[in-house]
């Protein structure tokens, strides 16, 4: 369901880094870390950061 940098930056932000140290940490920018989170916050249908990082707990990223 979600792409594998989509799950990398799930992992990161579950980890809690920020969205800079993310794109730091990935060599991709700031926006596109923006974008990948988004686009999983749309793909998993959930509307805070808390869902995000039960979700990834769940399935074992983190």
């Amino acid at each position: 369901m979600l792409s594998v940098r989509e799950r990398e930056v799930l992992k990161l932000i579950a980890e809690g880094k920020s969205n800079k140290e993310a794109a730091e940490m990935l060599f991709i920018s700031i926006r596109t870390v923006e974008s990948h989170r988004a686009s999983i916050m749309a793909k998993l249908n959930v509307k805070k950061s808390a869902d995000l990082i039960k979700y990834a707990i769940q399935k074992g990223y983190i």
